[in-house]
Protein backbone atom coordinates (compact mmCIF):
# COMPACT_ATOMS: atom_id res chain seq x y z
CA UNK A 1 0.00 0.00 0.00
CA UNK A 2 1.56 3.07 -1.13
CA UNK A 3 2.62 5.79 1.70
CA UNK A 4 0.27 8.60 2.53
CA UNK A 5 3.03 10.96 1.48
CA UNK A 6 0.85 13.98 2.76
CA UNK A 7 -0.38 12.84 6.20
CA UNK A 8 3.00 12.36 6.44
CA UNK A 9 3.93 15.73 5.62
CA UNK A 10 1.32 17.92 7.13
CA UNK A 11 2.89 15.97 10.46
CA UNK A 12 6.22 18.57 10.47
CA UNK A 13 6.31 22.11 11.06
CA UNK A 14 7.33 22.58 6.61
CA UNK A 15 6.31 26.35 5.34
CA UNK A 16 4.50 25.51 2.60
CA UNK A 17 1.34 23.56 1.12
CA UNK A 18 2.10 19.84 -0.06
CA UNK A 19 1.16 19.74 -3.94
CA UNK A 20 3.32 16.40 -4.64
CA UNK A 21 5.98 13.26 -3.75
CA UNK A 22 7.52 10.78 -5.58
CA UNK A 23 10.32 8.51 -5.16
CA UNK A 24 13.84 10.13 -5.05
CA UNK A 25 17.64 8.97 -5.44
CA UNK A 26 19.14 5.78 -5.27
CA UNK A 27 20.01 4.92 -1.97
CA UNK A 28 20.19 1.22 -0.38
CA UNK A 29 18.86 2.18 2.70
CA UNK A 30 16.09 4.19 3.46
CA UNK A 31 12.74 4.71 0.99
CA UNK A 32 13.32 8.31 -0.04
CA UNK A 33 11.07 10.71 -1.49
CA UNK A 34 10.92 14.62 -2.55
CA UNK A 35 8.11 16.33 -1.91
CA UNK A 36 7.05 19.73 -3.77
CA UNK A 37 4.95 22.51 -2.41
CA UNK A 38 2.22 24.41 -4.32
CA UNK A 39 4.06 27.97 -3.46
CA UNK A 40 6.93 28.80 -6.23
CA UNK A 41 9.12 30.41 -3.41
CA UNK A 42 8.60 27.96 -0.76
CA UNK A 43 11.25 25.52 -0.10
CA UNK A 44 10.98 21.87 -1.40
CA UNK A 45 11.80 19.02 1.03
CA UNK A 46 12.83 15.51 1.37
CA UNK A 47 10.98 12.95 3.34
CA UNK A 48 12.79 9.65 4.25
CA UNK A 49 11.05 6.38 5.86
CA UNK A 50 13.97 5.30 7.78
CA UNK A 51 14.70 1.73 7.84
CA UNK A 52 14.71 0.75 11.72
CA UNK A 53 15.95 -2.78 10.90
CA UNK A 54 19.10 -1.27 10.40
CA UNK A 55 19.32 1.38 12.87
CA UNK A 56 17.73 0.09 15.72
CA UNK A 57 17.76 3.11 17.69
CA UNK A 58 16.20 5.82 15.71
CA UNK A 59 16.19 8.40 19.07
CA UNK A 60 19.84 8.47 19.30
CA UNK A 61 20.50 8.57 15.23
CA UNK A 62 18.11 11.59 15.11
CA UNK A 63 20.03 13.06 18.21
CA UNK A 64 23.41 12.92 16.42
CA UNK A 65 21.76 14.38 13.26
CA UNK A 66 20.30 17.28 15.60
CA UNK A 67 23.59 17.64 17.43
CA UNK A 68 25.94 17.26 13.57
CA UNK A 69 23.13 19.64 11.34
CA UNK A 70 23.28 22.27 14.42
CA UNK A 71 26.93 22.64 15.15
CA UNK A 72 27.39 22.84 11.33
CA UNK A 73 24.74 25.53 10.97
CA UNK A 74 26.26 27.65 13.67
CA UNK A 75 29.74 27.00 11.98
CA UNK A 76 28.46 27.99 8.19
CA UNK A 77 26.63 31.46 9.58
CA UNK A 78 30.11 32.40 11.28
CA UNK A 79 31.36 32.29 7.67
CA UNK A 80 31.10 35.40 5.26
CA UNK A 81 29.23 34.62 2.17
CA UNK A 82 27.56 31.11 3.06
CA UNK A 83 24.13 29.95 2.54
CA UNK A 84 22.98 27.67 5.55
CA UNK A 85 20.31 26.35 3.59
CA UNK A 86 22.27 25.07 0.87
CA UNK A 87 25.66 24.06 2.40
CA UNK A 88 24.02 22.34 5.57
CA UNK A 89 21.54 19.76 5.50
CA UNK A 90 18.37 21.22 7.91
CA UNK A 91 15.90 18.93 9.85
CA UNK A 92 12.30 19.74 9.56
CA UNK A 93 11.26 19.18 13.39
CA UNK A 94 7.87 17.57 13.81
CA UNK A 95 4.85 19.17 15.32
CA UNK A 96 5.65 16.92 18.54
CA UNK A 97 9.00 19.05 18.84
CA UNK A 98 10.83 16.08 17.56
CA UNK A 99 12.68 15.78 14.27
CA UNK A 100 11.22 12.43 13.50
CA UNK A 101 7.79 10.95 13.58
CA UNK A 102 5.85 7.41 13.59
CA UNK A 103 3.10 6.61 11.18
CA UNK A 104 -0.22 4.80 11.70
CA UNK A 105 2.02 1.38 10.65
CA UNK A 106 4.93 1.98 13.01
CA UNK A 107 7.28 3.80 10.04
CA UNK A 108 9.63 6.15 11.14
CA UNK A 109 9.52 9.35 9.23
CA UNK A 110 12.28 12.50 8.71
CA UNK A 111 12.10 15.21 6.82
CA UNK A 112 14.82 17.88 5.29
CA UNK A 113 14.68 20.71 3.17
CA UNK A 114 15.44 19.76 -0.26
CA UNK A 115 18.72 21.77 -1.30
CA UNK A 116 17.60 22.41 -5.23
CA UNK A 117 20.23 23.08 -8.10
CA UNK A 118 22.63 21.10 -7.10
CA UNK A 119 24.98 18.22 -8.76
CA UNK A 120 25.60 14.46 -7.66
CA UNK A 121 27.71 11.80 -9.13
CA UNK A 122 28.44 8.08 -8.90
CA UNK A 123 31.36 8.33 -11.41
CA UNK A 124 33.74 10.53 -11.06
CA UNK A 125 34.61 11.91 -14.57
CA UNK A 126 37.45 14.82 -13.81
CA UNK A 127 40.33 15.68 -11.24
CA UNK A 128 38.38 19.13 -10.52
CA UNK A 129 35.31 17.18 -9.52
CA UNK A 130 37.87 14.88 -7.37
CA UNK A 131 39.36 18.09 -5.58
CA UNK A 132 35.87 19.58 -4.91
CA UNK A 133 34.92 16.14 -3.09
CA UNK A 134 37.82 16.36 -0.78
CA UNK A 135 37.46 19.33 0.58
CA UNK A 136 33.67 19.00 0.73
CA UNK A 137 34.80 16.07 3.22
CA UNK A 138 38.11 17.61 4.70
CA UNK A 139 35.61 20.78 5.71
CA UNK A 140 33.17 18.25 6.85
CA UNK A 141 35.54 16.95 9.45
CA UNK A 142 37.26 19.81 10.23
CA UNK A 143 33.83 22.10 11.18
CA UNK A 144 33.01 19.06 13.40
CA UNK A 145 36.60 18.77 15.19
CA UNK A 146 35.16 21.13 18.05
CA UNK A 147 31.66 19.40 18.53
CA UNK A 148 30.70 19.85 22.34
CA UNK A 149 29.63 17.21 24.50
CA UNK A 150 29.12 13.86 24.92
CA UNK A 151 30.88 11.44 22.27
CA UNK A 152 28.08 10.91 19.33
CA UNK A 153 25.96 7.75 18.95
CA UNK A 154 27.46 4.61 17.21
CA UNK A 155 24.59 4.16 14.89
CA UNK A 156 26.06 0.92 13.83
CA UNK A 157 28.49 -0.53 16.21
CA UNK A 158 31.41 -1.52 14.96
CA UNK A 159 30.59 -0.26 11.05
CA UNK A 160 34.27 -0.22 10.03
CA UNK A 161 35.69 -2.65 12.49
CA UNK A 162 37.04 -4.99 10.16
CA UNK A 163 37.92 -7.61 12.86
CA UNK A 164 34.03 -7.72 13.11
CA UNK A 165 33.35 -7.47 9.28
CA UNK A 166 35.64 -10.45 8.87
CA UNK A 167 34.36 -12.56 12.49
CA UNK A 168 30.78 -11.81 10.71
CA UNK A 169 32.18 -12.94 7.28
CA UNK A 170 33.96 -16.48 8.61
CA UNK A 171 30.63 -17.26 10.84
CA UNK A 172 28.36 -16.91 7.76
CA UNK A 173 30.50 -19.16 5.42
CA UNK A 174 30.66 -21.89 7.95
CA UNK A 175 26.45 -21.05 8.11
CA UNK A 176 25.84 -21.13 4.48
CA UNK A 177 22.63 -20.42 4.88
CA UNK A 178 21.45 -19.82 0.92
CA UNK A 179 24.19 -22.65 -0.23
CA UNK A 180 26.16 -20.36 -2.27
CA UNK A 181 29.48 -20.72 -0.84
CA UNK A 182 30.55 -23.71 -3.10
CA UNK A 183 29.96 -20.26 -5.78
CA UNK A 184 32.62 -18.07 -4.46
CA UNK A 185 35.71 -19.85 -3.41
CA UNK A 186 37.53 -17.19 -5.51
CA UNK A 187 36.37 -14.39 -3.76
CA UNK A 188 36.94 -16.12 -0.35
CA UNK A 189 40.57 -16.52 -0.82
CA UNK A 190 40.32 -13.16 -1.60
CA UNK A 191 39.41 -12.22 1.70
CA UNK A 192 41.57 -14.79 3.62
CA UNK A 193 44.69 -13.46 2.52
CA UNK A 194 44.94 -10.27 2.80
CA UNK A 195 42.89 -10.49 6.38
CA UNK A 196 45.61 -9.81 8.89
CA UNK A 197 47.05 -6.93 6.86
CA UNK A 198 43.80 -4.90 6.65
CA UNK A 199 43.69 -4.71 10.22
CA UNK A 200 46.47 -2.12 10.76
CA UNK A 201 44.27 1.04 11.43
CA UNK A 202 42.52 -0.70 14.55
CA UNK A 203 45.93 -1.77 16.17
CA UNK A 204 47.06 1.93 15.45
CA UNK A 205 44.11 2.81 17.36
CA UNK A 206 44.26 0.68 20.32
CA UNK A 207 47.86 1.90 20.79
CA UNK A 208 47.05 5.43 20.68
CA UNK A 209 48.45 6.33 17.47
CA UNK A 210 45.79 7.68 15.75
CA UNK A 211 42.72 9.23 17.85
CA UNK A 212 38.85 8.54 17.00
CA UNK A 213 37.39 11.59 15.42
CA UNK A 214 33.94 12.23 14.14
CA UNK A 215 33.89 11.03 10.85
CA UNK A 216 31.21 10.39 8.17
CA UNK A 217 31.93 6.96 7.85
CA UNK A 218 30.08 6.80 3.94
CA UNK A 219 31.89 9.18 1.89
CA UNK A 220 30.92 8.03 -1.20
CA UNK A 221 31.12 10.01 -4.22
CA UNK A 222 27.17 10.82 -4.69
CA UNK A 223 26.83 11.57 -0.89
CA UNK A 224 28.98 14.96 -1.43
CA UNK A 225 26.19 17.52 -3.60
CA UNK A 226 28.06 20.20 -5.47
CA UNK A 227 26.76 22.89 -7.07
CA UNK A 228 25.87 23.83 -10.94
CA UNK A 229 29.76 25.22 -10.89
CA UNK A 230 30.91 21.51 -9.40
CA UNK A 231 31.96 23.48 -6.51
CA UNK A 232 31.66 21.36 -3.42
CA UNK A 233 28.17 22.38 -1.75
CA UNK A 234 27.31 19.73 0.55
CA UNK A 235 28.05 16.44 2.82
CA UNK A 236 24.58 14.69 2.92
CA UNK A 237 23.23 11.25 4.23
CA UNK A 238 24.61 11.76 7.98
CA UNK A 239 22.91 8.78 8.99
CA UNK A 240 26.67 6.78 10.11
CA UNK A 241 28.27 9.98 11.31
CA UNK A 242 29.57 9.13 14.71
CA UNK A 243 33.48 8.04 16.33
CA UNK A 244 35.67 6.71 13.36
CA UNK A 245 39.47 6.86 11.92
CA UNK A 246 39.81 9.65 9.65
CA UNK A 247 40.96 7.10 7.16
CA UNK A 248 37.55 5.61 7.05
CA UNK A 249 36.23 8.42 5.56
CA UNK A 250 39.49 9.09 3.53
CA UNK A 251 39.30 5.68 2.26
CA UNK A 252 35.34 5.15 0.97
CA UNK A 253 35.75 8.20 -0.80
CA UNK A 254 38.70 7.15 -2.76
CA UNK A 255 36.77 4.15 -3.42
CA UNK A 256 34.18 5.75 -5.18
CA UNK A 257 35.73 8.93 -6.58
CA UNK A 258 38.82 7.32 -8.33
CA UNK A 259 36.99 4.46 -9.45
CA UNK A 260 36.46 4.92 -12.98
CA UNK A 261 33.67 2.23 -13.28
CA UNK A 262 30.82 1.64 -11.48
CA UNK A 263 30.54 0.20 -8.41
CA UNK A 264 28.51 -2.76 -9.25
CA UNK A 265 30.54 -2.92 -12.92
CA UNK A 266 30.08 -6.75 -14.00
CA UNK A 267 32.66 -5.84 -17.04
CA UNK A 268 35.58 -6.28 -14.31
CA UNK A 269 38.35 -5.02 -16.74
CA UNK A 270 36.96 -1.49 -16.94
CA UNK A 271 37.70 -1.53 -13.28
CA UNK A 272 40.57 0.64 -12.02
CA UNK A 273 41.70 3.48 -9.32
CA UNK A 274 42.71 6.55 -11.84
CA UNK A 275 45.68 7.98 -9.83
CA UNK A 276 44.94 11.21 -11.28
CA UNK A 277 41.69 11.21 -9.10
CA UNK A 278 43.68 9.94 -5.98
CA UNK A 279 46.08 13.05 -6.64
CA UNK A 280 43.41 15.39 -6.42
CA UNK A 281 41.04 14.02 -3.47
CA UNK A 282 43.92 14.02 -1.65
CA UNK A 283 45.12 17.67 -2.61
CA UNK A 284 41.62 18.97 -1.59
CA UNK A 285 41.19 16.68 2.06
CA UNK A 286 44.61 18.30 3.20
CA UNK A 287 43.67 21.38 2.26
CA UNK A 288 40.90 21.36 4.95
CA UNK A 289 42.55 19.11 7.58
CA UNK A 290 46.62 19.71 6.93
CA UNK A 291 46.84 21.33 10.57
CA UNK A 292 44.77 18.52 11.91
CA UNK A 293 45.50 14.79 11.27
CA UNK A 294 48.64 13.75 13.45
CA UNK A 295 51.78 12.23 11.44
CA UNK A 296 50.40 8.53 11.69
CA UNK A 297 47.19 9.39 10.38
CA UNK A 298 48.97 11.47 7.13
CA UNK A 299 50.90 7.98 6.86
CA UNK A 300 48.26 5.65 6.81
CA UNK A 301 46.14 7.40 4.54
CA UNK A 302 47.18 5.73 1.13
CA UNK A 303 46.92 2.51 2.79
CA UNK A 304 43.08 3.44 3.71
CA UNK A 305 41.50 3.40 0.10
CA UNK A 306 42.42 -0.70 0.35
CA UNK A 307 41.59 -1.21 3.97
CA UNK A 308 37.69 0.81 2.97
CA UNK A 309 37.28 -1.52 -0.55
CA UNK A 310 38.37 -4.53 0.97
CA UNK A 311 35.50 -4.06 3.83
CA UNK A 312 33.19 -3.02 1.28
CA UNK A 313 33.88 -6.52 -0.72
CA UNK A 314 33.67 -8.38 2.67
CA UNK A 315 30.48 -6.81 3.53
CA UNK A 316 28.93 -7.18 -0.22
CA UNK A 317 29.99 -10.73 -0.33
CA UNK A 318 28.95 -11.81 3.42
CA UNK A 319 25.67 -10.55 2.21
CA UNK A 320 25.33 -12.35 -0.70
CA UNK A 321 26.21 -15.77 0.86
CA UNK A 322 23.79 -14.77 3.66
CA UNK A 323 20.89 -14.33 1.44
CA UNK A 324 21.01 -10.90 0.91
CA UNK A 325 19.11 -9.22 4.03
CA UNK A 326 21.28 -6.11 4.41
CA UNK A 327 21.94 -4.13 1.03
CA UNK A 328 18.96 -3.57 -1.35
CA UNK A 329 19.27 -5.35 -5.18
CA UNK A 330 18.32 -5.55 -8.56
CA UNK A 331 18.66 -9.01 -9.38
CA UNK A 332 19.96 -12.34 -7.81
CA UNK A 333 23.72 -11.95 -7.43
CA UNK A 334 23.59 -8.38 -7.06
CA UNK A 335 25.80 -8.42 -4.18
CA UNK A 336 28.23 -11.45 -5.92
CA UNK A 337 28.43 -8.64 -8.89
CA UNK A 338 29.52 -5.76 -6.79
CA UNK A 339 31.62 -7.62 -4.29
CA UNK A 340 33.90 -9.04 -7.64
CA UNK A 341 33.87 -5.21 -8.70
CA UNK A 342 35.78 -4.20 -5.44
CA UNK A 343 38.01 -6.68 -4.95
CA UNK A 344 39.25 -5.90 -8.58
CA UNK A 345 39.44 -2.13 -7.61
CA UNK A 346 41.75 -3.53 -4.26
CA UNK A 347 43.72 -5.57 -6.63
CA UNK A 348 44.11 -2.30 -8.48
CA UNK A 349 45.04 -0.06 -5.65
CA UNK A 350 47.46 -2.73 -4.92
CA UNK A 351 49.15 -2.42 -8.04
CA UNK A 352 49.52 1.56 -7.91
CA UNK A 353 50.43 1.68 -3.76
CA UNK A 354 53.63 2.70 -4.33
CA UNK A 355 52.58 5.87 -5.88
CA UNK A 356 49.95 6.09 -4.23
CA UNK A 357 52.37 6.71 -0.70
CA UNK A 358 54.70 8.90 -2.64
CA UNK A 359 51.55 11.76 -3.68
CA UNK A 360 50.30 11.66 0.38
CA UNK A 361 54.26 12.15 1.34
CA UNK A 362 54.51 15.03 -1.16
CA UNK A 363 50.77 16.71 -0.11
CA UNK A 364 51.66 16.91 3.73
Amino acid sequence: MPHDLKKIYDAFTADGTFLSGEPYGSGHIHDTFRVETAEKLKDNYILQRLNNRIFKNIPELQNNIERVTGHLNLKLRSVPGSNVKRECLTLIPAKDGKSWITDDEGNFWRMYIFISDHRSYNIVDSPGKAYEGGKAIGRFQAMLADLPGKPLHETIPNFHDIEKRLDAFIHTVKADPEGRVQKVGKEIDAVLKRAEEMKIILKLGREGKIPLRITHNDTKFNNILLDNNDKALCVIDLDTVMPGYVHYDFGDAIRTAANIAAEDEKELSKVKMDIRFFEAYARGYLSETRDTLNQVEKEYLAFAPRLITYTIAVRFLTDYIDGDHYFKIHHEHHNLQRARAQFKLVESMEEQYGLMREIIKGLV
